[in-house]
């Protein structure tokens, strides 16, 4: 065969490969540097008490967890301190990892917590959208993020290298994914102890398992 042949083959295969990667560009499981789990922390430690949040922005039932869980924030946010990683189940949740890289691209700008409450407020707006990017950029914007150093971060490897890192450090847990998945100093909750009778989230549950750990916390600090 000619020698423009085996050229023009490699020109293919060399479109391919790019096509390849940016195919597989900020995805779950992208190759990258690995990186260590997010730190999202508020709240303090004086009772030495930690709740950690695995969630999935687009999950319905971490929607109707979330105006709960700032409200236990709320009350405990002087003797407790709060987590959040994330989780995005993408296989039922197609939206949820982006969701994420936003959230990580707020962080970079100091504004992680500003835009996890935005996602799971407006989570009907954007969750079954075809390309929900427009809508992270329109509440970048309404953060007053830089938007142009948003949108870089967002598509970036080292964004989607730190979702991974949680969904790596969930795995590491060996239990089953589903969200949200709460520990509280180490130990997963049973979600069915935060809820009330009609199966709602609800701060008298979460108070229930918060006080019972504090007391625990202090009881150990005292001796």
């Amino acid at each position: 065969m000619s020698k423009q042949f085996w050229i023009a083959l490699v020109v293919i295969a060399a479109i391919l490969g790019g096509i390849v990667f940016v195919t597989n560009h900020n995805k779950p499981g992208a190759t990258g540097n690995a990186n260590a789990a997010t730190n999202h922390v508020k709240g303090q430690d004086s009772a030495n008490v930690t709740l950690i949040e695995y969630g999935d922005y687009e999950c319905p039932v971490c929607g109707s967890f979330e105006p709960v869980v700032e409200q236990v924030y709320a009350k405990y946010s002087d003797k407790i301190r709060f987590q959040f990683r994330n989780l995005p189940l993408t296989q039922i949740h197609p939206n949820a990892f982006a969701a994420a890289r936003a959230a990580e691209a707020a962080n970079l700008q100091n504004k992680f917590w500003e835009m996890h409450d935005l996602l799971y407020q407006n989570q009907t707006t954007w969750a079954s959208a075809s390309d929900p990017e427009s809508f992270f950029d329109a509440y970048a914007t309404q953060l007053q993020l830089n938007l142009t150093q948003f949108k870089q971060d967002y598509a970036s490897e080292e964004v989607n290298n730190v979702v991974n890192a949680d969904l790596a450090a969930f795995a590491k847990t060996g239990d089953e994914e589903a969200t949200p998945t709460f520990y509280l100093d180490g130990k997963k909750l049973d979600n069915t102890k935060l809820i009330d009778a009609n199966n709602n989230p609800a701060v008298d549950a979460f108070s229930k398992v918060l006080d019972a750990e504090i007391a625990k916390q202090t009881s150990t600090a005292a001796h």
